[in-house]
């Protein structure tokens, strides 16, 4: 049975020799999708930059409240306690 020989060997060929390797290894589109590079340079969103550095916006703000009610000594007391608990 010729027909059934051949699909044992085509069977057993691994997928990976398929598949370029090396520095002119193809992008593959049903694997990795479209690249598009101005969307790995840029931000999708104009919010989204703002979104990912709240959390700094929103201790600066809270440290110059801190500074204008208690004084200079509150916010950098804070910070050095903030300092020495992230080297613990």
């Amino acid at each position: 049975n010729s027909r059934g020989a051949s699909s044992l060997l085509k069977d057993s060929i691994p997928i990976t020799e398929f598949s370029a390797s090396g520095p002119f290894e193809g992008h593959d589109l049903l694997r990795r999708g479209f690249t598009s590079v101005k969307s790995e340079l840029l931000p999708s969103h104009p919010l989204e930059l703002s979104e990912k550095n709240f959390q700094l916006t929103q201790d600066k703000t809270n440290f110059a409240t801190l500074r204008n009610i208690q004084g200079i000594h509150a916010p950098l007391k804070l910070q050095m306690e903030f300092r020495a608990v992230k080297q613990v």
